[in-house]
């Protein structure tokens, strides 16, 4: 506790120190500062009240952590409660629309929906987590902060009105993943999966970072808005086509799409089983929402077929690829490869219904692939074991209820109805027809046929085969009834898909 305390009041002075210093080189500091709080209106901190909320919080929980010793369960409580918050101000948030603090963030509509996106992905991670680090002997509060953080990070990328902003809060969420990647320190297979996913990524940053000086360089500003509306004047310059072919570029890499995959198995299968979760989800929806910000109206027939491209390759060799896999982590991180193909053809389709498609195919995609990494991580044993296909046999007897939710999951995901992963690949398929990619849906419908196969494998062994007995850790009632309601609204969205898109139609 002492410790905790100096080390606090330590790093409490070095940020004092450097004010001081900032204020010594910077004359007009504080009157730079002034008007800053009287331009910051009251309408505008409530605009970014999601942001705000989840900021606080993670401060709280970093509080708690240095202050008081073995707070874990502490922190645990703390967090639920405070993403329950942030989901509050989300949906509150909802029917405002604009943008807020000299057009830099954008406020209502499609950034509140991708901040309860977030918040609920955050919340699901966290409450698989528990079991899970407390079953690995590393249930740290370090986690919850850096889940928190990376959310914010997220929150940024959606409500980005200006490049600047949405890189920060791409760098924001990605430095955290890395660290939660390789939060056993002690696996190897965790420290090769962090250090493979910051080599690659931020080799990978450095392509966006460079697009969006190049954009900047040829158009004086990095105001979305303004870029987006002028682009059509500025196709004949070489440094917009070449940047906005590096943002492409790294957007695809956070996505997982085809040829910028490589990563995404390894470290899936390298990380800790709810973190591979959270990248599947929440890190893939927040570059989907700088894709749809940056591209979703791009006429811009070079863009497109660059989408088509990345689209028809990440479907093929995701759902291929998947089949000859003997590890589930590994399936299901070709299998998000495959499903950033699919969302990539609505964003080729550059239509509302397309965009529509796309929110409503993450909302869905983050419930069935949290859950079926959380029943995974349920399973999982100690040192990396139970994670084999073969572990799997007899799970329908051993284990039947996750075993049944496990297997309503992988129907979901395969796209079979009435479940909401059906619907997702029908209206993404539908903004395709809609847009002359008829041939682009039907690959679509073909590939995901060939993801029958091995979801259906996974099913196959809990229900007809028979394998050795296998210890199992005890599941806590928290979890069970997560995963009930996560079954619950997955079917409730199959039966009854308009209650989203009745939302999603108000977004202007």
């Amino acid at each position: 506790m002492q410790d905790k305390f100096i080390m606090f009041l330590s790093l409490f002075k070095f940020y004092t120190r450097d004010i001081l210093f900032l204020s010594q080189k910077i004359p007009n500091l504080s009157s730079i500062l002034i008007n800053i709080h009287t331009n910051m209106n009251t309408n505008e901190l409530f605009a970014i009240a999601p942001i705000i909320s989840v900021t606080t919080l993670s401060i709280i929980v970093l509080l708690i952590e240095s202050l008081i010793k073995k707070s874990e369960r502490l922190s645990f409580g703390v967090t639920v409660i405070g993403l329950f918050v942030t989901m509050y101000f989300s949906i509150t948030t909802f029917e405002l629309s604009g943008t807020a603090f000299n057009q830099m963030v954008t406020i209502g509509g499609f950034a509140s929906i991708f901040s309860v996106l977030f918040s609920v992905a955050a919340l699901l991670t966290v409450v698989f987590s528990k079991d899970y680090l407390q079953k690995e002997n590393a249930n740290f509060g370090e986690f919850y902060i850096l889940i928190l953080f990376s959310t914010i990070g997220m929150m940024l990328m959606a409500s980005a009105a200006d490049l600047i902003l949405l890189f920060i809060g791409l760098e924001l969420m990605s430095i955290c993943l890395y660290v939660l990647a390789g939060f056993f320190r002690n696996r190897q297979s965790s420290n090769e999966a962090a250090l493979k996913y910051f080599l690659l990524g931020a080799f990978a940053t450095s392509f966006l970072l460079y697009g969006i000086a190049l954009v900047y360089g040829a158009t004086g500003t990095t105001n979305i808005n303004y870029i987006i509306q002028n682009l059509s004047n500025m196709n004949n310059s070489l440094f917009i086509s070449v940047g906005i072919g590096l943002i492409l570029i790294g957007l695809a890499f956070k996505v997982g799409a085809v040829p910028f995959h490589m990563w995404v198995p390894d470290v899936y299968q390298g990380s800790p089983t709810p973190v591979s979760g959270f990248m599947a989800t929440g890190a893939k929806a927040a570059a989907f929402s700088a894709f749809v910000i940056l591209f979703i109206n791009s006429t811009s027939s070079e863009i497109k077929t660059v989408l088509i491209l990345l689209s028809a390759l990440s479907m093929i060799a995701g759902n291929i690829i998947a089949i000859a896999q003997t590890n589930v982590k590994r399936m299901l991180g070709y299998s998000s490869i495959a499903h950033a193909g699919y969302m990539l053809i609505g964003l080729a389709a550059a239509n509302q219904l397309g965009r529509d498609g796309i929110l409503f195919y993450l909302f869905a995609y983050m419930l069935m692939n949290i859950g079926a990494f959380g029943v995974i991580s349920l399973i999982e044993a100690n040192e990396e074991k139970n994670l084999q296909f073969d572990d799997y046999k007899g799970l329908g007897t051993k284990k039947p209820a996750l075993a049944a939710i496990l297997a309503i999951l992988m129907f979901s995901l395969a796209g079979i109805p009435p479940f909401a992963g059906f619907f997702g690949k029908y209206y993404i398929f539908i903004a395709a027809v809609n847009s002359n990619l008829t041939w682009l849906a039907i690959l679509g419908v073909l590939t995901s046929v060939i993801s029958v196969y091995y979801y259906l494998k996974l099913v196959v062994a809990m229900y007809f085969k028979e394998g050795e007995e296998i210890l199992f850790s005890k599941v806590s009632p928290l979890s069970y009834l997560v995963l009930i309601a996560i079954i619950i609204l997955i079917t409730g969205i199959g039966v009854y898909p308009s209650s989203i898109l009745t939302i999603l139609n108000q977004i202007p």
